[in-house]
């Protein structure tokens, strides 16, 4: 009997215990990859670097061994990322976290939440320093890294790096990120389908290509010609968004502040215009209205009418002007770098002369195969039994929730009725950008996509918290949903 306690005890320190010191990884050899440092953090409190904004709260994290590497697989490519590996408490598995637009910076306070959760997490600069397109002067393979390699990369790695110091592997590996991280995401699921075995996609911009050109014509739709100056300016836009609420809105809509399924509204732009030739705060001139009626049309061929993006929903314009110009030059439209030096390799580029039947062809051919996530066949991801939770903001200005929605429906189109056994979407009504809003906006998806994947358990619901109450998100379905609307008002 005592031999038998002592064995086990031993079995259990054998088992917990790390295979290497955090040390020894700076020794590890991986294909191109240089483990440049493997620091054992003691536990302490974590300050995350200030980019912008408040600075958050510190964060108490546990011992753990913290890993900077770079990866180099082609000449110009140069793709840093961490690793942070738990000493105690590991839960078995690894989290990768998702980007922001094309910014370099690491999102340290997931990183930091993730590690003090029991995960082992790994995140990428997407192989690039700085926020703006411009960091692939001269280094095309910059391109190729924010497009999917580097994300594809820094998992390979951070699984290599996870199995030395453990001795094993983790037994799920998951991926969750919101716009350009939804983007990744998409872009895992489709690529390499291997990478991740639960995914979260959050308002994913991963029709990059056309959601820019979604940017430029909101841009040039609300200017006229020979003219700077917008025409309808941030100011206005309540005016469009509480028109949105008065036609379209249910009385529980209003009384909540905003619209439950926008995608059956359709706001008339000719009720705001103002009568007489007069001109006031409570209507819209014939230059506002007419830039209006454009930007809710949305982008399209001017040639063949196809539409080139969906436009964004009802209820969703007080945040239009975020992205309609530059803010460091209002002068410019957003993301003209884009075009300039991905799009067309033309530093001298004039978003004057765009046209959006020609140029588009040539931005979708230099760009769509490498950075856009559009292909609705998952069956690779589906086939070794990946997890796909999509989740979108009805109100979100800066990505189209009608871009995500067809994007689910043409995987539908693919793969029939078994597209919810592996992927499922949830709209969020009143919610922003990946956050923010007067609907609930803070998603409780990690734990509803661990029961999927690991116990089989397909959710139906997707939490979301608003003001301490937790509300039920119900799953968008083609054919019907599993309740009366976009959330459960049953719960």
């Amino acid at each position: 009997m005592h031999r038998a306690i002592l064995f086990v005890l031993w079995l259990f320190v054998a088992t917990s215990a790390q295979a290497a010191t955090c040390e020894d990884l700076v020794r590890l050899r991986l294909d191109n990859v240089t483990v440049l440092s493997a620091e054992a953090v003691p536990a302490g409190d974590f300050h995350t670097p200030l980019h912008f904004g408040p600075r958050p709260p510190a964060v108490a994290l546990p011992d753990h061994c913290r890993l900077r590497a770079v990866a180099t697989p082609v000449a110009g490519s140069r793709i840093g990322f961490e690793v942070w590996l738990p000493v105690k408490g590991w839960n078995g598995r690894l989290k990768m976290f998702g980007n922001g637009g094309y910014s370099s910076a690491l999102p340290y306070a997931q990183l930091a939440g993730g590690l003090k959760d029991g995960y082992a997490v790994t995140a990428t600069d997407t192989g690039h320093q700085g926020d703006d397109p411009d960091f692939a002067v001269g280094l095309p393979q910059t391109i190729v890294d924010w497009g999917h390699r580097a994300v594809h990369l820094t998992a390979v790695n951070a699984k290599a790096l996870l199995r030395t110091y453990y001795g094993r592997p983790a037994n799920h590996s998951y991926f969750e990120g919101c716009s350009t991280g939804g983007h990744q995401a998409l872009m895992s699921a489709q690529r390499y389908p291997e990478d991740f075995d639960g995914i979260i996609a959050g308002a994913p911009g991963n029709n990059r290509t056309r959601l820019n050109i979604g940017f430029l014509w909101q841009f040039v739709a609300n200017r006229q010609q020979g003219s700077l100056e917008p025409v309808l300016t941030a100011a206005r836009l309540p005016l469009l968004k509480e028109a949105a609420l008065a036609q379209c809105g249910t009385v529980e809509d209003r009384a909540r502040g905003y619209l439950e399924n926008p995608f059956m509204c359709k706001v008339d732009v000719e009720r705001l215009r103002c009568r007489g030739g007069t001109s006031n705060s409570d209507c819209l001139s014939e230059a506002e209205a007419s830039a209006a009626a454009r930007m809710y049309a949305g982008a399209s061929n001017p040639r063949t009418g196809v539409q080139l993006y969906p436009p964004w929903l009802a209820g969703s314009e007080t945040g239009w002007s975020q992205y309609w110009a530059d803010p460091r030059n209002p002068s410019q439209p957003m993301r003209g770098n884009f075009f300039r030096f991905w799009a067309f390799n033309d530093p001298v580029w004039d978003w004057h002369t765009f046209d959006f039947d020609r140029d588009v062809i040539r931005a979708d051919r230099a760009l769509a195969g490498v950075i856009d996530a559009t292909n609705p066949d998952l069956s690779r991801f589906a086939g070794r039994g990946g997890k796909l939770i999509l989740y979108h903001g009805l109100a979100d200005p800066v990505v189209s929730p009608w871009d995500t929605r067809r994007y689910y429906e043409a995987v539908r189109q693919r793969s029939g009725t078994a597209t919810t056994h592996f992927a499922r979407l949830f709209f969020a009504p009143g919610m922003g950008h990946c956050g923010g809003g007067p609907g609930p906006n803070v998603m409780g998806a990690q734990s509803v996509l661990e029961r999927w994947t690991e116990q089989g358990v397909s959710p139906d619901f997707l939490p979301a918290l608003k003001d301490g109450k937790v509300h039920r998100l119900c799953h968008y379905s083609v054919e019907k949903s599993v309740c009366s609307g976009l959330i459960d008002h049953n719960q």
